[in-house]
């Protein structure tokens, strides 16, 4: 390969890689706009100033195009995360920083991608599904090892599994956004993330452990009662 052949192909290489993310910036828009149903690739190419034949040397179908679409704006939440993480201090002040983030960057970033995640995110139809679910899991990642350093360290509670503190977690959250992507809904994301927190770390904490005795002799007398009426039914 010659020198001036390699200089003739890196222009032609930047050219591609910066119609490439025309095309990803134009898709994020139209499926954030109208949703994956409603979106067209002639309406992508249009705004991109290219034919969508174009498009599809790029991308096998609308649906390929969407995946990238999700791809990368995940890539960016996580990348956000990992640089930011590693510099707060403390189980609490990260699990609300994760918090805050999630609802942030799914509502005030990118409320139509949310909407598009809730939503096509459950079909079944083909492995787009499954591709969230894993996109998803990645995304997770950092929230899983905060509660686990933190079951760790005892700031978390220990008599819970891990994947239903997360589901304690992240439920919730996910109803705030569907509230959130309803076209008749405010919501203050700042107060809610704040509030919202704080109601999911109380849950999180370890229990009072006076509190938790108290809790485990009334299970027993309970369990002492039933059994004495159980045995005297007979």
């Amino acid at each position: 390969m010659t020198t001036s052949s390699v200089s003739r192909r890196v222009p032609v290489q930047a050219r591609s890689g910066q119609r490439l993310k025309a095309i990803l910036d134009a898709a994020r828009q139209v499926f954030s706009e109208v949703g994956y149903a409603s979106a067209t690739m002639t309406e992508i190419a249009r705004r991109v100033g290219v034919s969508e034949a174009t498009i599809f040397t790029y991308f096998a179908s609308k649906r390929d195009l969407c995946v990238r679409v999700l791809v990368t704006w995940y890539d960016e939440i996580i990348a956000q995360v990992e640089a930011e993480l590693p510099y707060i201090v403390g189980t609490r002040s990260k699990f609300a920083y994760l918090v805050r983030t999630h609802l942030y960057r799914l509502t005030v970033d990118g409320t139509g991608l949310c909407a598009l995640i809730l939503s096509e995110g459950r079909e079944k139809d083909d492995k787009f599904g499954d591709v969230i679910v894993q996109l998803q899991r990645r995304y997770t990642a950092p929230m899983m090892s905060v509660l686990a350093e933190g079951v760790a360290s005892g700031d978390i509670r220990r008599d819970m599994p891990l994947g239903l503190l997360r589901s304690a977690v992240y439920g919730p959250m996910e109803h705030v956004l569907w509230d959130a992507v309803r076209k008749d809904a405010q919501v203050d994301m700042e107060a809610t993330a704040a509030s919202l927190g704080d109601l999911l770390w109380q849950g999180l904490v370890p229990p009072d452990s006076k509190y938790a005795a108290l809790d485990r002799l009334r299970s027993d007398v309970v369990s002492a009662v039933r059994r004495f009426e159980t045995a005297t039914a007979k």
